[in-house]
């Protein structure tokens, strides 16, 4: 280790700040991929934990521990609580052997339907974390770039990203966003209805985190699929009468209970399509529409977007992590895209 790498002063990291899970990248490689989730003690407000372990203690805590997601619909929620998750996150990335602490320069991605003031929210918590040098990139852009497509080229990609909070639809040349859509319809979106299907149907109660499991499990967007996941039996207490209930749950089930919610998402496609120029349009016919983040991975959701909207969808390959891998190739290329926000 050279002695100038010992007294250098400045450290650079990329983070995708999501709703569900947070994810840093520095030196090109991901060094932290965390749920968004931070347990923090009542009476002193000190955080007691951050990340995965947070999310054990979530919906399990008692009086005197609160465990807050500091976002909600791709928004800072809490400020006080997002900072200190974001600073005990970017204490788990590797810092290397510094004789000082280093100073930050830090990309993050932001939803595209962000205000000012909420822009302005995400900056204040990542300067109060350390970051000296902060830019911000729309999330949408972060995927194109994650997926590997050319930005800045002259001609049209259709980003659809399905985080936990927002949907975020976007087209996307000339390294610009030519029409957007965000809407607050996501995968905390889908947990909620599950959450509320169980109850109403099976009269069963469900937490947050096992609808999340059930999502994961048997979760899709066809009722008829080719390759069917097994049935998942959900453990929970009857409703009514509180005695331990065991329900199989079956993927059409699932599918029917997420139908409105999805033909959400369906309607902002179109939205966006029909502001979008048709020069532009041909193009995304010609290329498809790139389908990212944890929503992608809704079974089925390709097929069904394709039959509905006659453009092919192609999931993008490893979904989750497009924006952070996104927000990493930015972090590289500060000086040459122009479409960073300081």
């Amino acid at each position: 280790m050279s002695l100038f790498s010992f007294f250098s002063f400045n450290q650079e990291i990329a983070m995708d700040l999501g709703t569900a899970n947070t994810i840093i990248i520095s030196d090109g490689k991901i060094v932290v991929d965390e749920p968004s989730v931070v347990a923090l003690d009542r009476n002193t407000d000190n955080m007691i934990a951050v990340g995965e372990r947070a999310k054990l203690m979530y919906e399990k805590t008692n009086e005197k521990v609160r465990v807050i997601r500091p976002l909600r619909d791709g928004v800072i929620a809490d400020f006080n609580a997002c900072e200190q998750m974001m600073r005990g996150l970017i204490k788990m990335a590797p810092r290397g052997k510094h004789f000082f602490s280093p100073s930050l320069r830090m990309v993050i991605g932001v939803p595209s339907g962000s205000t000012e003031v909420e822009l302005r929210a995400v900056r204040d918590s990542a300067e109060h974390s350390g970051g000296r040098d902060v830019y911000l990139i729309f999330e949408p852009m972060a995927a194109a770039i994650g997926i590997g497509l050319d930005v800045e080229a002259p001609e049209g990609n259709m980003i659809v990203d399905i985080g936990g909070g927002t949907t975020e639809i976007a087209v996307i040349s000339l390294g610009g966003i030519v029409s957007n859509n965000s809407i607050k319809m996501a995968g905390d979106d889908l947990t909620a209805d599950i959450q509320e299907y169980m109850s109403r149907q099976h009269n069963v109660r469900v937490s947050e985190r096992m609808a999340e499991r059930i999502k994961i499990h048997v979760g899709a967007a066809l009722t008829d699929l080719d390759d069917a996941p097994e049935d998942y039996v959900v453990h929970g207490p009857n409703r009514i009468t509180a005695l331990p209930m065991e329900v199989p749950v079956c993927y059409q089930e699932i599918a029917h209970c997420l139908e409105k919610s999805i033909a959400k998402i369906e309607t902002a496609v179109l939205n966006a399509l029909e502001r979008t120029p048709p020069e532009l349009y041909a193009d995304i016919v010609h290329n498809g529409i790139y389908l990212t983040g944890g929503g992608a991975l809704l079974r089925g959701l390709d097929k069904r977007l394709t039959d509905k909207i006659n453009i092919p969808f192609h999931v993008a390959e490893d979904p989750l992590h497009c924006v952070a891998k996104g927000t990493g190739v930015a972090l590289k290329n500060v000086e040459r895209f122009s479409f960073l926000m300081r």
